[in-house]
Formats: C-alpha cells, sequence, structure tokens
C-alpha cells in the first residue's frame, strides 16, 4: 500500500500538561487523528470515522519544544474500514542547558510512541473508486 502521511510540528507550553513541560500521550494521539484523516481523504476522497485503537505503546517522553514527527500509513483496505499503523518520533529537542533558544536537530530520531487502528468511510462517502 502506498498511502502515507507525514506530519511535523512543535509541542508548545500550552500541550505541556504535566510538571517539567511534559506533553500528554493524548497529544500524540490527536496527531495520529489528524494522519489518519489525511490518509482517509487521500484514498477516499472523505475524512472518515475513527472506529478504534487497536494497540498504543508510549516509549519516551515528549516535552513541550520538542518537535514531533507523526507518521502513518494504510495497512489494509476492506469495504469500508481503513487499518493504519502510525509512528511518532522526536527530531528536533531544545537544550535549556545552552540558552533559551538553543536546539538542536537529532542525529537518529527518538521514536516516542507507535500506534495501529482502523478507520471507517462509509460506501457512501466514498467519493474515489478503485
Amino acid at each position: 500500500m502506498s498511502v502515507r502521511s507525514v506530519l511535523r510540528l512543535r509541542m508548545s507550553s500550552h500541550d505541556a500538561h504535566y510538571g517539567g513541560g511534559l506533553v500528554d500521550g493524548s497529544r500524540i494521539l490527536g496527531l495520529f487523528g489528524d494522519v489518519a484523516t489525511e490518509l482517509c481523504i487521500l484514498h477516499d476522497g472523505d475524512e472518515g470515522l475513527f472506529r478504534a485503537y487497536e494497540s498504543v505503546e508510549f516509549l519516551a517522553p515528549v516535552h513541550a519544544g520538542d518537535f514531533i514527527e507523526a507518521v502513518g500509513e494504510l495497512t489494509e483496505v476492506g469495504r469500508t474500514s481503513r487499518k493504519m499503523r502510525f509512528e511518532a518520533r522526536k527530531v528536533i529537542q531544545p537544550l535549556p542547558g545552552v540558552s533559551d533558544s538553543a536546539a538542536e536537530a537529532l542525529a537518529k530520531p527518538v521514536l516516542v510512541c507507535r500506534a495501529t487502528g482502523t478507520c471507517v468511510v462509509p460506501l457512501d462517502k466514498q467519493r474515489v473508486k478503485r
């Protein structure tokens, strides 16, 4: 399957929910939801509906100031169901010990979350016929 989506953005202080500027894991799931919406639009011409996550693994902390890249791809297409796989990686992190504005692009991105899920695009909403 060749349908993929990539979304990259910076976590802000508004995303921090816990002490130390730690970002709530639900923020990453929100990014996956946006990626899933794009995948459904690219494949079917409709946003679809997110039905369920089959698995979610939080693997590393995310902090305000981190740049996160969320990637998703279709792994299986049924009549109305669309199975997807997602990964989120930290690609840039701030360096507050150096200065208030210092940051570094990570030589090797850090996998912070991975998940699988299913979206549904009702037949009457599918505008791209295959």
